[in-house]
């Protein structure tokens, strides 16, 4: 059967499916909005998914996207140098950010490990973190991973690896749900989390 859309809009309806949570009809809803802007603003739109991939990289410090290398937060010397807090990814560090609750440094993972998936340790930002916790003496490294079957088995994965290099892990604690993404947890449940980390058994 024929689409009743023309073939411009169409395409942008699939391209918005793409996105995670969007289904047909939010992404056709999404993509009448676009049609219904002027011009300029829609291309003011464009001009910003563009941008994405020219302007933004990753720190080579601690991973995260960034348009400076090394990221503002690596580069700010009052941030805590012994302390180094590993997330899956750029969307959970800014969670715990805005929280307020950790002044240290970050480790952004890219990932978890997902043997299903086909991602195991080499595929993440596992051999740079060993890396930076020998040669920043590091004194902890708190695991941030989410409260996930695959979050969990990094987590576990980590610890082991890092404490064999003797470096002291901890674990963020209650507050955090089962099965929750930590990016959508909220500032208070964070901060708690951060607050009772202890020790991987």
């Amino acid at each position: 059967m024929p689409s009743v859309f023309p073939p411009a809009l169409e395409r942008l309806i699939k391209d918005l499916e793409r996105l995670p949570g969007v289904g047909e009809k939010t992404a056709t809803r999404y993509a009448l909005q676009i049609l219904r802007w002027p011009e300029a603003k829609a291309q003011e739109f464009a001009d910003s998914i563009s941008e994405l991939h020219r302007k933004i990289g990753l720190c080579s410090s601690c991973f995260t996207f960034s348009e400076e290398d090394p990221c503002p937060i690596c580069a700010d010397p009052r941030r805590e140098q012994g302390v180094i807090c590993v997330v899956e990814e750029p969307g959970d560090m800014l969670a715990i950010e805005r929280s307020g609750a950790f002044r240290g440094r970050y480790h952004v993972l890219q990932g978890v490990i997902a043997p299903m998936d086909g991602i195991g340790p080499e595929q993440l930002k596992i051999g740079e973190l060993i890396e930076r916790s020998r040669s920043e003496e590091v004194r902890e490294v708190i695991i941030a991973t989410s409260s996930t079957a695959s979050g969990e088995a990094t987590a576990a994965y980590l610890s082991s690896i890092l404490e064999k290099a003797g470096v002291n892990v901890t674990r963020i604690a209650c507050g955090i749900p089962m099965g929750m993404d930590i990016k959508y947890a909220d500032t208070m449940t964070l901060k708690r989390a951060l607050a009772a980390r202890g020790q991987l058994a």
